[in-house]
């Protein structure tokens, strides 16, 4: 084989690259938006131009070979580092200001504790944070970007998907041992149930209860009663203080669970339908300083899913 590899190689390797972080074809195609077929086809041809096997096609699964393992390092170093100078380059450029929307409950808990390595990577961008709840209507013109939880659907705007949400009831665990216990969803009948009112745009007031409860068959519990709150915040700091039970977001809630302060009673967790996600207007990410913005959040969010 030459000393250089062409271009078509370049290509190969990214695919390799993306298939052996997920071992999987499908999943590979996923992301890169081709078919299995495709993928299994480009990384055959690149095992012939290599000279050695990349992966072991097990029945139900990919590994890869040593010569896999040993190749994979090395590309996603090189991709690392491509990477990390393309952001240097760009943080060294840009300046000026950029507004950036957020709902309120992701802007306290999972926006703010990064800022500071926006900051860092950027020092020249002074960001103007807005915080402003899903149900009021975005508007071009009024952001650069917007983070916003939703179905995915906001005509006029594109939207960069960041994570799905899941909601399950969380409690203070003094509840755990009431009268009765609450052991069962059944047992929250006899709870007060504290709700967010703005869970997302277009929800009614007790939308995640409801929601909840029909995605895991519960009996019938009458969810039209408790405490009420239009801040997911204040739902919480309810939760906290004992009042009574709150339906929790996955991505808002880890510090109060990690430090015991809200417990999990039931075992199930239920996906929303909904989605965290940038918006912005058409041709928004041509401008270098919003889509250098834009990829740190999606570079965070990933961080945070472990990816």
């Amino acid at each position: 084989m030459s000393r250089h590899l062409n271009a078509q190689t370049h290509a190969w390797l990214k695919v390799f690259a993306v298939s052996a972080h997920h071992l999987s074809f499908t999943r590979a195609a996923e992301e890169l938006h081709v078919t299995t077929g495709a993928v299994s086809q480009q990384i055959k041809q690149l095992e012939e131009r290599l000279g050695f096997k990349l992966f072991r096609r097990l029945p139900r699964r990919l590994e890869l070979t040593d010569e896999g393992r040993r190749l994979a390092a090395v590309v996603d170093e090189a991709y690392q580092a491509v990477g990390q100078e393309v952001r240097r380059l760009r943080s060294g450029v840009m300046s000026g200001i950029l507004r950036l929307r957020s709902v309120p409950s992701f802007l306290a808990k999972w926006l703010m504790p990064r800022l500071p390595r926006l900051q860092a990577r950027f020092p020249d961008i002074e960001v103007q944070v807005i915080a402003e709840d899903s149900n009021i209507s975005l508007r071009d013109g009024d952001f650069d970007l917007a983070l916003d939880l939703n179905d995915g659907h906001y005509p006029g705007f594109s939207i960069t998907p960041l994570m799905d949400e899941l909601i399950f009831p969380v409690c203070a665990p003094s509840l755990m041992r009431g009268k009765p216990p609450l052991r069962r969803p059944e047992d929250l009948a006899y709870y007060p149930l504290l709700h967010d009112v703005t869970a997302w745009r277009g929800s009614h007031d007790y939308a995640e209860w409801e929601h909840y409860l029909e995605a895991i068959a519960a009996p019938h519990v009458n969810v039209r009663r408790g405490y009420t709150f239009n801040r997911n915040q204040l739902t919480m700091e309810a939760a906290i203080a004992g009042m009574g039970v709150a339906i929790a977001r996955r991505t808002l809630i880890t510090d109060e669970l990690k430090r015991g302060a809200l417990i999990a009673p039931f075992a199930e967790r239920v996906a929303t339908g909904k989605q965290y996600g940038i918006v912005y207007s058409p041709g928004a990410l041509d401008d270098r300083r919003v889509a250098a913005v834009h990829d740190w959040l999606v570079e965070e969010a990933r961080r945070g899913r472990g990816e």
